[in-house]
């Protein structure tokens, strides 16, 4: 029986969640088309009969601007070494920037301490020329070193299967750390949070999804299945509250409306679903706003 931790690791907006989400079978972690989506550790199971794969998707590494930043840089940079192998997620390109560089001086030492490392190269359905493929995995071997190489397509599903087979070739034998049936240790308050931050950016302006925060204040359920859930929608300027609720509060309408039928889906019941919109003005470089938002900051 094989079972272990596998870090997915790479800059913002490779395809971390989406690949992670489509490895279990289920949405888990929020996907958004904007970078630095994910801000938290998120911790998923897959098992079947080989044994058990526990994937911590990361925040993408980036240029921290604020304490927000340098926090979650902190939590993906951890995912290093708190691991039995590292999946270092790319998209199908030559160019090396300076966010790969830094992601590559630090598998050297993941490479000094025996840990497995995969290349996994991402978003292949948008190569017009496969040859490019082969461009691409030479830039890469030339700034670390790699177990193994494996392309696919998170978002079309391609060559999972041979992804999943690589990674369990390199995990190490042990016990079977949660049951079958388990998918993540994530609360579901937390999901429903992810997911309104999910509809929230979906629906605004390019100029406010990184001021966003949402808290639930209220998650209860009653006799018969229904969930009351009310939320925060955090932002730091008076504009972007304008924004968020819209003309007439159409736009805080359609977040509640979408964000309630994917809540609704992940707890198969029904959801009154209630949201409010608070300004915090620079809450991302303020500790006290950040660990009230559940960011650990030590």
């Amino acid at each position: 029986m094989k079972s272990g931790y596998v870090s997915l690791v790479g800059r913002p907006n490779v395809g971390k969640s989406t690949l992670m989400n489509a490895l279990i079978g289920q949405k888990i972690a929020i996907t958004s088309n904007r970078p630095q989506t994910t801000r938290n550790r998120i911790e998923t199971v897959y098992t079947d009969e080989r044994g058990q794969i526990i994937f911590v998707d990361t925040p993408g590494i980036h240029k921290a601007k604020n304490k927000l930043g340098q926090y979650m840089d902190t939590v993906a940079e951890s995912a290093f070494g708190d691991c039995d192998v590292i999946c270092w997620l790319v998209e199908p390109v030559t160019y090396i920037g300076a966010g790969e560089e830094r992601i590559a001086q630090l598998l050297k030492t993941a490479n000094k301490a025996g840990r497995p490392v995969i290349l996994i190269i991402n978003k292949t359905d948008t190569l017009k020329n496969k040859e490019d493929i082969t461009k691409c995995m030479a830039a890469y071997r030339e700034k670390a070193d790699f177990t193994e190489i494996v392309c696919v397509s998170a978002a079309e599903g391609t060559n999972l299967d041979e992804l999943l087979d690589t990674i369990f070739r390199h995990l190490p034998e042990g016990p079977m750390y949660y049951d079958e049936e388990t998918v993540t240790q994530i609360p579901l308050r937390t999901i429903s949070e992810e997911l309104i931050r999910e509809q929230t950016l979906r629906l605004i302006k390019d100029e406010i999804p990184h001021g966003i925060a949402v808290v639930i204040n209220k998650f209860s359920e009653r006799r018969g299945g229904l969930y009351d859930i009310e939320a925060d929608i955090i932002c730091e300027r008076d504009s972007h509250k304008g924004i968020i609720i819209g003309k007439g509060g159409a736009m805080i309408k359609e977040i509640g409306t979408a964000a309630r039928a994917e809540i609704e889906d992940q707890l198969g019941a029904r959801v009154n679903l209630k949201l409010f919109v608070k300004v915090r003005k620079n809450w991302r470089d303020n500790e006290t706003f950040m660990r009230s938002y559940g960011y650990t900051i030590k």
